[in-house]
């Protein structure tokens, strides 16, 4: 049990210090300019992270919710940052995200139903991403691309984490390394065809 305990810490902990390097290049970033952060994105991220965490460890998720809370804390810092150095390129479509995600995070606080909410966090996730990823299209060069690289690892580190396995306590987590890949992938390529013309 304690081996057990000891793999499962050092997941976590791996994972943690793959979430701090994650953000490290993207608040430098922002700070000198290079990337402009979609603050509704922000926000609607630290409120799902923090929504996610809280119904994931109460459907005993362990250590695995430790990128969850680390990541609630460093959105948040990005969304403070974001409402002086990010974009003023706001839809009301991304209005519509923040609401949902606003929504569910109530939505669990008062009928403690963890799968549906994490379930509700997962596809408001997907959703939220969208701001940033047409951000990210249409100025691929505005975001810091290692921050979803690192943040796809940080997740993955985590699913090795968890005390238990369920449909409540992998599915946020594995929506977040589908959704950062594909973000990655798609600035990655966004560059190099911009690139060439």
């Amino acid at each position: 049990m304690a081996l057990s305990l000891n793999f499962l810490t050092v997941f976590a902990l791996l994972s943690a210090v793959v979430g701090l390097f994650t953000f490290a290049p993207y608040i430098r970033d922002i700070f000198s300019l290079k990337t402009t952060p979609h603050s509704y994105s922000w926000l609607i991220w630290a409120t799902l992270q923090i929504t996610g965490a809280i119904a994931m460890f109460n459907s005993n998720a362990g250590w695995g919710i430790t990128p969850l809370v680390l990541g609630a804390a460093l959105c948040v810092s990005v969304f403070l940052l974001s409402l002086k150095y990010g974009t003023k390129n706001i839809t009301r479509f991304d209005a519509i995200c923040l609401a949902s995600a606003l929504a569910v995070f109530c939505f669990y606080l008062v009928t403690k139903e963890a799968l549906v909410s994490v379930i509700l966090v997962s596809v408001i996730d997907v959703i939220g991403f969208l701001p940033t990823f047409r951000k990210a299209y249409e100025e691929p060069y505005s975001e810091t691309v290692s921050t979803y690289v690192l943040s796809a690892v940080a997740d993955g580190l985590a699913l090795g984490a968890l005390s238990s396995f369920s449909l409540t306590t992998t599915l946020y987590l594995f929506t977040l390394i589908v959704v950062d890949s594909a973000c990655s992938i798609m600035i990655l390529r966004r560059r190099h065809k911009l690139r060439r013309v």
